[in-house]
């Protein structure tokens, strides 16, 4: 099978193009290396589902280019069976800065991309969405009946994304399915995370640095639950046409989280406040019980352990992924 995943040299996109080559499929992976935060990190991405192709029968080839490239995007789709859609211009604090430039990659780049899906009658496009559509929370756990009011640019633009998923769906019969992540983690993920930026400063010596009084509280969902999903949607239609909330075990809030880092790598560490950061949401948590019973999702990765796993890959791969270590 040839699998496109747009946005298949950054975090997510580039674990699920890893996996899919490694399972023996055609790999072809769309990317603009928008240099948000550091390219290298981008590179190693790439580099280790190249390898994963050497090792199988699958292949990988590697597009760069944009997903507002309506050409481009033909002819990427026109060899796709099924598309995984993770191209996106990441971060709230970004799209309150730049909300013209998140509607242009995250809305406009979308609508390319499923249109040309609809011209050469691609299988399936599973589309990345994100917690963030939802906003202030009126209830949690969220489950997808809750009101979608996001606070941010980032968060409105998703909620645009999954919506055209979902009418491409209901008018012209394309087979899509959105996938709402909550808070992603795990290797190779953005340096500019809460994780990476406490496991960071602890690694250093530092103490790790909350914004605002931590209270605030995520659901954190291990990559490879993530993967997971998505590999299942390859093959599986029973969820087609339906939005759905992918997330974890449980959530956590962010000074417990500060906490377990310190109590992994450095107990001594006292944790630091700052003002709260804006356009963030207060509050995350993820009702999986439809994922649960369309897909038979569950999160096997409770946040302690993934925390674990994270830092032993971290302190592994300081060399190229520290962002102190890379700029001494």
């Amino acid at each position: 099978m040839h699998v496109l995943v747009t946005g298949g040299a950054g975090f997510i996109g580039s674990h699920l193009a890893e996996h899919f080559v490694q399972q023996g499929h055609d790999v072809t992976v769309l990317d603009s290396f928008e240099p948000y935060y550091d390219l290298g990190i981008k590179e190693r991405n790439v580099e280790a589902a190249i390898t994963a192709a050497a090792d199988s029968a699958g292949t990988y080839e590697l597009v760069e280019d944009s997903i507002t490239d309506a050409d481009t995007v033909d002819d990427c789709v026109t060899q796709a069976d099924v598309i995984y859609h993770q191209a996106a211009q990441a971060g709230v604090r970004k799209s309150v800065d730049k909300p013209q430039t998140v509607n242009r990659y995250n809305v406009d780049g979308t609508i390319e991309l499923l249109e040309a899906a609809r011209r050469h009658n691609v299988t399936r496009v599973v589309v990345a969405s994100s917690s963030s559509v939802y906003g202030k929370p009126e209830y949690l756990p969220y489950d997808e009946t809750h009101p979608t009011t996001p606070v941010s640019p980032y968060g409105v633009s998703k909620l645009a994304t999954e919506q055209y998923a979902r009418v491409y769906n209901e008018v012209y019969g394309l087979p899509t399915v959105s996938l709402r992540y909550f808070t992603v983690y795990g290797p190779r993920m953005r340096p500019n995370m809460a994780i990476t930026n406490f496991v960071s400063r602890s690694l250093h010596g530092e103490p790790p640095v909350i914004y605002g009084d931590g209270s605030q509280t995520r659901d954190f969902t291990y990559i490879d639950d993530v993967k997971r999903v998505n590999a299942q949607l390859l093959t599986d239609d029973s969820a087609d046409g339906e939005i759905l909330n992918v997330g974890s075990t449980d959530n956590i809030d962010i000074q417990t989280l500060a906490e377990t880092v310190c109590e992994e790598i450095d107990p001594s560490l006292k944790l630091e406040y700052d003002d709260p950061r804006e356009g963030d949401a207060e509050h995350t948590h993820a009702d999986i019980s439809k994922a649960n019973g369309q897909l038979g999702y569950e999160p096997t990765t409770d946040i302690r352990e993934g925390v674990s796993t994270f830092i032993d890959w971290y302190r592994d791969n300081r060399d190229w992924y520290d962002p102190l270590v890379r700029q001494s």
